[in-house]
Order: structure tokens, then sequence, then C-alpha cells
């Protein structure tokens, strides 16, 4: 039986410390207390002092002691962190939305994050506040974490380190985490230092990445540096969301793999050498820090190599009880460190990673070679397995789904990743003194990014590959428990016959449905209005994977999602009924892999950053723009469009812009609230010999 004093505390600090980033300082400060005395009235008792213990409390008094250790220890570093983020100096200009002059250290890279369609994309830079200048002059000295919401491009080169000076308003932050306020900016920052030399290092090698991935195609282009580094700038959205569809999305973010990966090349290059036990853990110790200076030496990067340095030593050692103690004092010392790592979603997946990595892969390795397997097609199905099984319950927590084709979808990609990472690796130390040479290494490990780009495709196109599931810390639980009782039957021959035969069943019981029913979309369909939140996305067959489009909704996942889903391929017409972010703020996903013959929408540029969003899409795609009006008709196959109205422009009108009643003519009027613009272009649209759809909105 492992030694679980460790794991107790380790389990411990981490839950204390999560409680304690949601409760006030107070009732953590209670906790640490109250766990203190009773961790030293159960210490006494096990030496004797209050009395003689049994045998079986002294074999498990010992874990509750660590388990009440971990808890005062995660409460004390929680609490004392949450009593800075919540000082009254910082929170009473929080309070007050206050303008304020702000000096602050970058902790991470700038990255694009999701904003209204349309407007100026937003950065998100998780900064440290040093000083806050309040609108009355007065400052407030720091350092507390805080994040900033910057429109001004010059804040995306910035690199962590650096410290900036920048103005603007603060606000509340959602919570559940050591973030003090967030500080929202138009203004460009202002440099008062420059990042240190490794910071500037991993920038050097992480642009000459990128430039040597410029050549290749876009899906490879861009996986590449997201697999080596971590860097997702230029992932294509539709990649993005394959990979997220057939649960690969660890593969874009730095984790314990990679470092595993890149550590365990130079050991496997320094025993092909014969070289001697110091001189390769030495190489190793060198990699490990090359890489984390090239992907960022941040704090997510350093647990990263935390735990891979963990996983790639249990295999080297072959000892997984040696292991779990590692394992578990790494975790509380990364907690009590950073008790913000409690919270974080990655570190949870990476702990998960890493434990099924060291607990099952192990025994269901050696359990298939005992039936035959060859020894590394075993360790290649036990390691994603294992890792999947453990990250199950986290993922689908956090996504209120459960991947039927992740265990599939990882063992393909396992052959992939390795060389892909080591290649780019290469690519990236060789380009600041030789490109030509690291363009020829990136076209190399385009190839098996193309592999991986494949598996997420014809993964995510799979039906039924994604199961609705309970989201939420119920759905983890109620996962992790099925889990924990399917490995328990597992141990038993009979539980295992029977779950084969159910599982057999249910393949058996549901192919001939999805053989005789054609699924989703059914044969002959004439219309699908898209499901793309609050906007409007119409599809109209044309032909086999063409269809006429009208709209595109807010966002650009939600259109491209439902004619992916439809096997639209072409799109010979899309028209945009007005201009507004919720019908042409999606326009980028109708544009996605598809050739688009013409746009058309109507004749005025209400509102104009609408309008210039359209144009500017439309111009990279080389497809034509026309304006149209009342009359216009345009035929293919079955779909016959007649615009019919508004019979005139109303810009300037005293109506509501937003309302429809006034544009229409009177057999059109609908009853009720308006439904869109006044000056939208509206369509008679017959889809069928006995099916005609009127475009009202």
């Amino acid at each position: 039986m492992p030694d679980l004093r460790l794991a107790g505390l380790a389990v411990a600090a981490w839950l204390a410390a999560l409680a304690g980033l949601h409760l006030t300082v107070r009732v953590t400060v209670w906790m640490a207390v109250v766990a203190a005395a009773l961790a030293l009235l159960a210490g006494l008792h096990l030496c004797g002092v209050l009395g003689r213990p049994g045998a079986t409390v002294r074999r498990y008094g010992w874990i509750a002691v660590a388990v009440l250790l971990g808890v005062l220890c995660g409460a004390a570093a929680t609490g004392a962190r949450v009593a800075v983020r919540d000082a009254a100096p910082v929170r009473a200009l929080v309070t007050d939305r206050a303008p304020v002059t702000a000096e602050l250290v970058l902790r991470d890279d700038p990255r694009p994050v999701r904003g209204a369609p349309g407007r100026p994309p937003m950065l998100l830079v998780r900064v440290d506040l040093i000083r806050l200048t309040g609108p009355d002059g007065a400052r407030v000295t720091g350092p507390v974490r805080a994040l900033v919401l910057a429109t001004d491009p010059a804040w995306r080169p910035l690199l962590p380190g650096q410290r900036v000076t920048s103005r603007g308003r603060l606000s509340a932050p959602r919570g559940g985490d050591l973030t003090a306020a967030v500080l929202s900016t138009a203004d460009p920052p202002t440099l008062r230092g420059d990042a240190s030399w490794p910071q500037r290092a991993a920038g050097v090698l992480r642009a000459g990445l990128q430039r040597a991935c410029e050549p290749l195609p876009d899906a490879p282009g861009g996986l590449l540096p997201g697999l080596v580094v971590g860097d997702t700038s230029r992932l294509l959205p539709e990649v993005e969301e394959d990979f997220r569809a057939t649960g690969m999305t660890h593969l874009n973010a730095v984790s314990g793999s990679n470092v595993a990966i890149v550590v365990g090349a130079v050991l496997l290059l320094a025993r092909w050498a014969r070289a001697g036990p110091r001189t390769a853990a030495t190489l190793c110790v060198l990699a490990l820090v090359g890489f984390v200076i090239l992907v960022r030496p941040s704090p997510s990067v350093v647990r990263a190599a935390a735990m891979g340095a963990i996983g790639l030593a249990a295999l080297a050692a072959g000892r997984s009880r040696s292991a779990l103690p590692a394992l578990a004092a790494a975790v509380t010392g990364l907690v009590l460190y950073d008790p913000d790592l409690a919270g974080d979603p990655g570190f949870a997946l990476s702990v998960c990673a890493t434990g099924g990595l060291l607990l099952l892969a192990p025994g269901w390795r050696d359990a298939l070679r005992r039936r035959g397997v060859p020894s590394g097609l075993a360790e290649a199905l036990a390691v994603p397995a294992a890792a999947q099984l453990a990250c199950g319950p986290v993922i689908a927590g956090l996504s209120a789904t459960v991947s039927l084709v992740a265990v599939p979808a990882n063992l393909l990609a396992v052959p992939a990743v390795a060389p892909a990472t080591v290649l780019g690796v290469l690519a990236a130390v060789l380009s600041p003194v030789w490109p030509g040479g690291a363009e020829f290494l990136a076209w190399l490990a385009s190839w098996p990014a193309r592999w991986l780009v494949a598996v997420a495709a014809y993964g995510a196109d799979l039906p039924a590959g994604n199961l609705p599931w309970a989201g939420g810390v119920a759905g983890a639980l109620l996962l992790a428990a099925v889990s924990v009782a399917l490995l328990l039957a597992f141990r038993r021959r009979r539980a295992r016959r029977l779950i084969a035969v159910v599982a057999v069943a249910v393949v058996l019981g549901a192919v001939p449905v999805r053989l005789l029913a054609s699924g989703w979309p059914p044969r002959g369909w004439v219309v699908v209005a898209c499901a793309v939140g609050q906007g409007d996305a119409v599809v109209l067959p044309v032909g086999a994977g063409r269809a006429v489009v009208v709209d595109a909704g807010p966002e650009p996942s939600g259109v491209d999602a439902c004619l992916r889903r439809l096997r639209v391929r072409e799109v010979p017409l899309l028209v945009v009924s007005h201009f507004h972010v919720d019908h042409v703020g999606g326009l980028a996903g109708v544009f996605r892999g598809r050739r688009v013959g013409a746009v058309v929408g109507p004749s005025w540029s209400e509102p104009p950053y609408g309008a210039a969003q359209v144009r500017d899409a439309a111009r990279r795609a080389g497809a034509p723009v026309a304006p149209v009006q009342a009359g216009w008709r345009w035929r293919a196959g079955a779909v016959d469009l007649v615009a019919v109205g508004p019979p005139y422009p109303l810009r300037g009108s005293r109506s509501d812009p937003n309302s429809d009643r006034a544009c229409l003519p009177r057999p059109f009027r609908p009853v009720g609230a308006g439904h869109g613009p006044a000056d939208a272009l509206l369509l008679s649209v017959p889809t069928g010999p006995s099916v005609r759809v009127r475009r009202v909105r």
C-alpha cells in the first residue's frame, strides 16, 4: 500500500486553498486555527501524551494529521493572499470605479479575447499592480494581482516582466481568485523598464518559430506554435473547435507531456551516446531550463515543468509508488506558493493527467503485456487511456459533455505529438542563426501536425462523438464516481464480461439505427435556421454541398458549426439583410474553408462598422459585394429569392431603428413589436412546391 500521508497533505492543502479563495479572510483564519488545534491534539495522542492509541489509530492517525496540516497550510497561505487582495485602499478605488494611473508589471503574454463583433479586438493582460494613483492624487502601493483589458494594439508586443504605466478605470473582478481589480484602458502603455533576459530570449525564439511557420498552410502552420510553445495566436478557430470536440485541447497548451517529450528526447540521446548518469542528468536539467525559457517562465509553465519532470522520473525509475509522494509534494509546494492554482482548470488537468500516468498506466501496460500485446503498443494504449480517464471528470465538469472519441483520437495522436514537438523546438532554437534551416525543420514538423489536424477534423465529424453530461462540480463528481466504479468492477472477471457484453450490445443496437436513420440533416431539407444565439442565420440548399446563406449571426463559430453539420462546402450567394452585429458578426464563419460566390445586401451602410466588416471579409475572400433593392430576384435550383422590401430607405426617419413595421408593404407587415432594423433587406423565399418562407427579420 503506498504512503498516503503526503497525498492527504496535498489534497487537503488544495481544497483548503480553493475554499479560501471563495471565503472571507475571517472564515479562512478560523479554518486554519481549528485545523491547527485538531492536528496538535491528534499528534499528542499518537505520541502517547494523551493516552495510548490502538493499532488502527496508529495506522491511519498520521494520515489524519497530514490532512489537518494540509488544511492549516492551505488556509493560512490563501488567507494571507486574500487579505492583500481585499486591502481597503485598493477596494475603495474598485468600488468607486475610479480613473487611475497604474504602474504595473506584466505576468504573462497579452492574449486576444473575444469581444463584441465588429468592435476593435481586446487584449487580456495579467499584471501585478505596483502603484496606483487615484483621481485625487493619493497613491496606493502594491503589489496586487490585476487584469488589464486593453484595446490599443501597442499592448500586443509587450513581454512578461516589463514594467509599464497606463491610465484607465478600475472595476471589480469576477471573484474566485486572487485578482484584486480589472483595469480597462484605451491608451497605449508607457514603457518604464525592459523584460529580463530570459523573457527577451523567449520572445526572440517564439518570433523565430512564427516566421518559420509562415510558409506553411494555415491549419498546420497555426497549430505547430501551439504544440511547441503554447502560442495559439495563429490557430484557426475551426481547428480549435475540432480539438475541443475530440478532447485534444491539451495539445494546444504547454503541459507536462511537452516537458516530458523534450527532456525524454535529450535523455534518449544521452543514453545513445553512452553518457554517464551524472552527464545525462545534467543535460536533462539544462534541457528543462531551456524549454521553460522558450515557452515563458510563467507560473503555468513552471507548473507544467514540475508535472512533466515528475512523470519523466516515474517512467525512468518504473516505481509509481515512490513517484506518488513526489507528485503530492509538488502539488503542495505549488499550491502554497501560488494559491491561485487551486482554482485553475489547467492545474487540475495537469495533476490528474500525471496521477493517471503514475497510478494507472503502469498497471494497464503490464496487463496488456501479459495478454500478448507488444511492449510499444501496450505503452501507447495505456498512457492516453489512463490520462483521459483521470482527466475525464474535470473535462466533464468544465464542458458539460463526455467525449466518446477522446481516447481513440488521443491514441491516434500519440505518434505525431513527439516528432512535431521536438522538430518545432529545434526550429525555434535554430531560427535566430539559420532561418532557412528553421523553415526546413518547421516543414518537417508540419507533417505530423497535418496528421493531428486530420484526426481532430474526422473525430469532430463523427456522430454522437460527444454526449451531454451534467456540468459543474456535480457533473465532475458523478463521472468520477462512475469511473471509480468501473475500475473496481474491472477487477472481477464476471464484471468485465458483463461490461463487455453491454458495450457490444449498445454498439450493435446503435449501428443499425445510424445506418437506417439519416440523422442530421434530414433528407430533403428545404430550410434550416441555425442556432446562433441572439441573431439570425438561415441556410437554403441549392444542390449537393451548395447552399444560400442569409445572415451569419453574431459569432463565427455558430454559423460555421451549422454549415459544417449541413456539409455545405460552397455558398453561391451570401445575403446580408442589414449590418448590425447580430447579423454580420459571424461573417468570418461563412468564409471558413468555403468558396463564396457573391455577397448582396442593402444599399445603405448603417451602421458603418458593420458594413465595413462585410466589405473587408468579402474582399479577403475575393467575393464581389453588390447592393440590391426591392424587386431584385435570384434563382438557383429550387431556391427563388425575391427582395420585397423595404420599398425605400428610411434613414433619417423618427422611427425606432430596430423597428421593421414602417418599412414593409402592407401584406408583409408583422403584428406586434419590430423584429429588425427599418432599413433591413426583406426577402420572400420560395423553397419548394408546397413550402414558402417569408423573411421578415
